[in-house]
């Protein structure tokens, strides 16, 4: 059984905008799993409609089995939600803010408790769980909404953006906590991000949304296989006066001490090296340009723009 199975669905707001078209696809039980768009490609209102924030036009939503149509209420008890915006109140203590979501759901306060101590500690947030929620830094209050959500040990959590403005440390931090429930508790785990290394780095499998329709939907090792070219920035030992004319390589100056280069999947960066060491020029370091994930999303969403 999949964790979520979506067939045909669709969102026309009252306004005549059509948010969804015929989207389709299913995660499976146990995935970690990434939906990315661009803004406004319909990955809130496709979300909205998962935790009934947003009725449906058409089609069908499987949570868990649970036919939402028939019982969204069951279907909802699966489902852990991070949304992008902090919503809870600004005056409650961290621990109250965990243990009354664990009430909602009709656990007894005693195993509200362990669960709060639990994971406040595995989110590095038990020193702070008698502070008053408005005085948590961002990067803490993004690790506040993940312990709340995972307060009724839901089979399915869905992030939204939940490393947004957050520094590297404590999002890799995050990322530590997300593979563990992923791994050990099982936990099915539905991400959209902007920061599209977190996608390579963390799901197996990716749908791409934009304008309301579905334009991929495989495993990210599928994916990125796709990619024909990436490019790279090349630091030199030396300075380089003029460009050089290498024409297997398409190479931009970008100052002195710094080449772009573009190199196909056919090619052999190595052999780049060869050809530069005979012209006298030395390489220093090297770094991806851009994530390759990221060069692959803006390549299909120009794509379908231009058609």
């Amino acid at each position: 059984m999949e964790a979520l199975v979506i067939q045909n669905l669709s969102k026309t707001y009252k306004s005549g905008v059509p948010a969804l078209q015929s989207v389709s696809f299913e995660v499976e039980q146990g995935d970690f799993f990434a939906l990315l768009g661009p803004n406004g490609a319909g990955k809130s209102t496709l979300i909205g409609i998962l935790t009934s924030l947003v009725l449906k036009t058409a089609g069908k939503v499987f949570i868990n089995g649970i036919d939402i149509d028939k019982d969204f209420s069951k279907a909802k008890s699966f489902v852990g939600v991070v949304p992008q915006d902090f919503n809870f109140g600004t005056f409650d203590k961290v621990i109250n803010i965990v243990v009354d979501q664990a009430g909602y759901y009709g656990i007894p306060r005693g195993i509200a408790l362990k669960r709060a101590e639990k994971y406040l500690k595995q989110l590095e947030l038990w020193d702070k769980r008698n502070t008053v929620s408005r005085f948590l830094s961002g990067g803490m209050k993004r690790r506040l909404m993940i312990a709340r959500a995972m307060m009724h040990h839901p089979k399915i959590l869905i992030l939204d953006e939940p490393t947004a403005g957050v520094d590297i440390q404590i999002r890799r931090a995050m990322w530590r906590f997300l593979q563990k429930i992923n791994a050990q508790e099982g936990v099915t785990i539905i991400l959209t991000t902007h920061y599209l290394e977190e996608a390579e780095q963390l799901c197996r499998h990716i749908a791409i949304i934009d304008h309301g329709t579905i334009i991929e939907h495989t495993t990210m090792n599928n994916l990125l296989a796709q990619l024909n070219t990436e490019s790279f920035i090349l630091y030199l030992t030396q300075p380089v006066k003029e460009l050089i004319n290498i024409p297997k390589y398409p190479i931009q100056l970008l100052d002195p001490y710094t080449l772009e280069v573009k190199i196909s999947k056919s090619q052999d960066i190595t052999d780049l090296f060869d050809v530069l060491k005979k012209q006298g020029v030395f390489v220093s370091r090297l770094r991806n340009k851009s994530n390759r994930l990221e060069e692959i999303f803006i390549q299909m969403t120009k794509n379908k723009d231009e058609h």
